[in-house]
């Protein structure tokens, strides 16, 4: 072999080596790029992850918060009534009328009240008999044929809170 083959043969090595290098540095420069990537993509899933378990944990407290304090401002609107109830305790009347119009005044206290909480009486009596807002406790031969399917007397009265049906009212139903 001549030396300028050899010569040939040595920079074609170089060039192969050189090209070899540059292989691995953007193999090398790849990867360290695709770490860092992966290493940001863990770092943004362990920030959301610990962000959603803190939101958690405080929609968890907020919620048992509400519950304990739910019932907090029914009871301050009912303070009142108890209060007027113990004045018609200690009040001596003689005059069971008097009494008794104390009594209705503060029936008629509480029931605003209730009322002023969303709270509505279920009207039954003379109704058609509904399965989504009556119980039938039994059925009784109506009076007339108009009263058939209808409610004739309630037993116990239903409500509604707020549109939706907290207690169901207790019927007598004709047939």
């Amino acid at each position: 072999m001549s030396n300028d083959q050899n010569i040939e043969q040595s920079e074609e090595t170089l060039d192969a080596a050189n090209d070899n290098n540059e292989i691995a540095s953007n193999e090398t420069s790849e990867l360290d790029n695709l770490k860092a990537q992966l290493q940001e993509s863990n770092d943004k899933f362990l920030r959301l992850y610990a962000e959603f378990d803190n939101y958690k944990r405080r929609t968890l407290k907020e919620r048992a918060e509400l519950l304990q304090t739910a019932g907090k401002e029914v009871i301050l609107s009912l303070l009142p009534v108890v209060d007027d109830f113990d004045r018609a305790k200690k009040a001596d009347v003689q005059d069971l009328n008097l009494y008794k119009e104390g009594v209705n005044l503060i029936h008629h206290k509480f029931n605003l009240i209730l009322t002023a909480k969303g709270l509505k009486a279920i009207e039954s009596i003379g109704e058609a008999f509904n399965v989504d807002k009556h119980e039938a406790i039994t059925n009784i031969p109506a009076p007339s044929e108009e009263l058939k399917g209808k409610v004739i007397d309630e037993t116990e009265k239903g409500y509604e809170l707020n549109g939706q049906v907290i207690r169901f009212a207790k019927v007598i139903v004709g047939e």
